[in-house]
């Protein structure tokens, strides 16, 4: 394993309720998998502040934060400890059409959450999706 700890942030980004409800998810070609924004922090920047500029730059949207969701923890591809804190997110402005794609994220796109399960590349973005949906049920009652 190499050294050091890989510290990240991003969001789950939900727009509309109900069956108009959509979630925004991401692809990047270097690993060829479906997710959500995020990224690792500059040296200085808060998790916080790290969520909100790399949703930025991987979707071209300016988001607010909403509500923390779990941090998540797992090892990289380069066999480091990375933890990545999300929140839940609502858009303030920007659309997807104005990013143009990149060799980090070549797609990015409006879903409907139950189409969630079968395009999202990994389990923990499932539990994350499920955990933000429950936030936003919670609410509604």
């Amino acid at each position: 394993m190499s050294g050091g700890e890989v510290l990240a942030a991003g969001g789950v980004i939900l727009r509309g309720s109900g069956e108009r409800a959509e979630l925004l998810v991401i692809h990047r070609p270097k690993y060829d998998d479906w997710s959500f924004p995020k990224g690792k922090l500059a040296s200085g920047e808060s998790f916080e502040e790290g969520a909100v500029r790399e949703v930025l730059e991987e979707t071209g949207l300016t988001c607010r934060l909403d509500a923390p969701l779990s941090t998540v923890r797992y090892l990289d591809s380069r066999g480091r400890h990375k933890e990545v804190r999300y929140w839940l997110m609502a858009v303030e402005r920007g659309t997807i059409e104005s990013r143009p794609a990149d060799h980090e994220v070549d797609e990015v796109r409006w879903i409907p959450p139950a189409d969630a399960g079968e395009l999202l590349s990994y389990e923990r973005d499932r539990e994350l999706l499920a955990e933000a949906l429950g936030i936003l049920a919670g609410r509604a009652t």
